[in-house]
C-alpha cells in the first residue's frame, strides 16, 4: 500500500508549530523532533523556510547528512515568486530549489483582499506568480504542494477567485492544494461544504490545514477528510501560533481507531504517547495532561463509581483500550475513592486486596477512610502515587517502610553583607544502626534540607547518590488564612530510570517540603531494595 499516494499525513511542527509563543527550537532540536516524527510514521515533515530563516537553511543542510528517514519525506516551505520577477531568478525560490528537499510546499494568497493589500499586486499577477513558481519547481524535479492561505475567508469574500487560485496551481502541476483556515474561525459543517465544492469544481486533490481558534481544528480536519480531503496537516501536541494547529496525533488516532482508515504504517500509532511526550521534552513545553489519547489523564479514573464499573469491565468507562496509542489506564486515589478504587489501585501496585476475606475487607475500608481523611486535611494522592504506595504498604504490611529514623532537623537562612542569602540545614538520623549528624548548604531552605538529608542517608545507602529532585510544586490550600495557611508540596524524584511523586502537607512550606522529601527518599530506597 502506497501510504504517500493513498493519504498524506503532513506534520508542520518544525515550521508552523515553532511559531508558538515561548517555543524556540535549535537546529539540533529540530533534527531530534524530525526523528521522532519519522518514528510515528508521518508521510511528510515540513522542516521550515530555507532562505528566509538562517536556522531553517542550516536545518536542511544538516538534514541531508544527519537524517536517515524511514517513513517521511522532508518538505521545504516557502512562498511563490515575487511580483514582476521570474521564478527562476527569485532568490527565495532558489533556496527552495537548492534545499535538497524532494517536496516543496508553497504558500500562496487565495484571498483577493490579501493579494491587493498585503502583496500590493493585481489578482492576475498573483495567478501568474502561482503558475510560474509551481511550473519552475516541477521542472526542477520537485513535488509541489500548495498552501492556499486564508482560503476559507477568501472563498467567502470572492469564491470565484479563491477557486481560480487552486485551479491554476493544480493545472501547473501542484499535487495537493491545501485549504488553510489561517484565522482558525471555521466550523465543521462549513468546512465540509467548502471542501465538497472545491473538489467538484476544480477536480484537484485537496488537503486541510486547520488552526484551533474556534476550538474546532481537529473536528474541522476530520470534516474535511469526510468530505473528500486526502491530505491533512497538523502539529504534534497541537503546537502553533495563538491557540495552535490541529493536534496531528488526535486527528490520526480518530481516523485510524474511529473511522478505520489506516493512515500510518501498521502498528506505529502505538508509539504516539511516547513520541508526544518525547517531543514535549525537547520543546520544554510541559505536555498537557488532558490531551486526548496521549495525555497522562486521558485514561485516568477518579470517581468511585467509575472504578466500580472498571473493576467489572475497563471498557465501561473508556472509549478505547489505551494500549492502542501506547498509553495506560490510571486509577486515581482521592477523596472520591471508594473500595473499588482502592482495590484496583492496589492491584496496579502489586497488592491483591480483593480476596473477600473479613480481614481484607476491613483493611480496604480502613485505607479508604484514611485516604479520605488525609485528603480532607490537604493531601492529594491522585498526583502522588508514591506516597499512596507507602501508605498502602504500611496498612498491608503492618508498618510503614523505613530505612532511617530521624531524630531532628532544623534549617536557618542568613543574609550576608554582600546581599547573598544562604540556607543551612542540620539533620540528625540513624540508618543501619549508625547515627549521622550532617549539615548541608543550599540556595534556599528546601535545597539545604535536601542536601543534608541525602548526604546523611547516602552514607548508609550509596544508591541515594543517583536520586535527584526534578520538580517541585507548592500550593497554599486555605488562602484566607494568609501566612498561617496550610501548605501542600509535591516533589518529583528520579533515579535516572524512572520518577515518582510524593506529597507533604504542613503548617508552612518547609514542614510540607520535609515530609515530601522523606517520602521521596523512602520510596526510592524501597524500590531499589525490593
Amino acid at each position: 500500500m502506497d501510504l504517500h499516494g493513498a493519504f498524506h499525513v503532513y506534520d508542520t511542527t518544525l515550521r508552523d508549530g515553532a511559531q508558538q509563543e515561548g517555543l524556540n527550537l535549535s537546529v539540533a532540536d529540530k533534527l531530534g523532533i524530525a526523528r521522532q516524527l519519522d518514528d510515528l510514521g508521518v508521510g511528510y515533515i515540513e522542516g521550515g523556510w530555507p532562505g528566509a530563516n538562517p536556522k531553517d537553511t542550516e536545518f536542511f543542510r544538516r538534514a541531508a547528512a544527519e537524517l536517515d528517514l524511514r517513513h517521511a519525506r522532508l518538505a521545504a516551505f516557502g512562498a511563490t515568486r515575487r511580483a514582476g520577477v521570474r521564478a527562476a531568478d527569485d532568490p527565495l525560490v532558489a533556496a527552495l530549489r537548492d534545499s535538497g528537499a524532494g517536496v516543496v510546499t508553497l504558500v500562496a494568497k487565495s484571498h483577493d483582499r490579501h493579494v491587493e493589500l498585503a502583496l500590493r499586486t493585481t489578482l492576475e499577477e498573483n495567478l501568474a506568480m502561482v503558475r510560474d513558481t509551481v511550473t519552475h519547481l516541477r521542472e526542477e524535479g520537485q513535488t509541489v504542494f500548495l498552501d492556499a492561505e486564508h482560503f476559507f475567508d477568501g472563498y467567502r469574500g470572492n469564491r470565484a477567485y479563491a477557486l481560480e487560485v487552486l485551479r491554476t496551481a493544480a493545472e501547473a502541476g501542484a499535487e495537493v492544494v491545501a485549504l488553510c483556515d489561517t484565522n482558525g474561525g471555521m466550523l465543521p459543517d462549513w468546512v465540509s461544504d467548502v471542501v465538497l465544492d472545491v473538489i467538484e469544481t476544480t477536480g484537484a486533490r485537496v488537503g486541510i490545514h486547520a488552526h484551533n481558534d474556534s476550538g474546532c481544528a481537529v473536528a474541522n480536519s476530520l470534516a474535511a477528510v469526510a468530505a473528500g480531503a486526502t491530505h491533512v496537516q497538523g502539529c504534534i501536541n497541537g503546537y502553533g501560533e495563538r491557540t495552535g494547529n490541529a493536534d496531528l496525533v488526535t486527528v490520526v488516532a480518530n481516523l485510524e481507531l474511529k473511522l478505520d482508515r489506516r493512515v500510518l504504517p501498521q502498528g506505529l500509532l502505538r508509539e504516539a504517547t511516547r513520541i508526544a511526550h518525547a517531543v514535549a521534552e525537547v520543546t520544554n513545553v510541559p505536555p498537557a495532561s488532558r490531551q486526548p489519547y496521549v495525555g497522562t489523564s486521558a485514561f485516568a479514573h477518579k470517581a468511585g463509581l467509575h472504578a466500580s464499573a472498571i473493576k467489572v469491565d475497563p471498557n465501561l468507562y473508556q472509549h478505547m483500550d489505551p494500549v492502542g496509542v501506547g498509553n495506560d489506564m490510571r486509577l486515581l486515589v482521592s477523596d472520591m475513592a471508594g473500595r473499588a478504587s482502592i482495590e484496583l489501585k492496589g492491584r496496579e501496585l502489586g497488592y491483591d486486596l480483593s480476596d473477600g476475606s473479613p480481614r481484607m475487607k476491613e483493611l480496604v475500608t480502613r485505607v479508604t477512610a484514611r485516604v479520605k481523611e488525609m485528603e480532607q486535611n490537604g493531601h492529594t494522592f491522585e498526583a502522588a502515587d508514591a506516597s499512596f504506595e507507602l501508605l498502602l504498604a504500611e496498612e498491608v504490611e503492618g508498618a510503614r517502610p523505613s530505612y532511617f529514623d530521624v531524630e531532628s532537623w532544623r534549617v536557618i537562612t542568613e543574609t550576608r553583607t554582600d546581599g547573598e542569602a544562604i540556607s543551612e540545614a542540620t539533620v540528625k538520623l540513624r540508618a543501619e544502626d549508625v547515627r549521622y549528624v550532617v549539615t548541608g548548604e543550599g540556595n534556599g531552605p528546601v535545597n539545604a534540607l535536601d542536601a543534608a538529608l541525602r548526604e546523611a542517608i547516602g552514607q548508609a545507602f550509596p544508591e541515594v547518590a543517583k536520586f535527584e529532585l526534578i520538580d517541585y510544586k507548592v500550593r497554599i490550600l486555605d488562602q484566607g488564612h494568609g501566612t498561617d495557611a496550610i501548605t501542600r508540596v509535591l516533589i518529583e524524584t528520579t533515579d535516572g530510570e524512572s520518577s515518582w511523586v510524593t506529597v507533604g502537607v504542613g503548617a508552612n512550606v518547609i514542614e510540607a517540603s520535609w515530609g515530601a522529601l522523606v517520602d521521596g527518599l523512602t520510596f526510592g530506597l524501597r524500590r531499589h531494595h525490593r
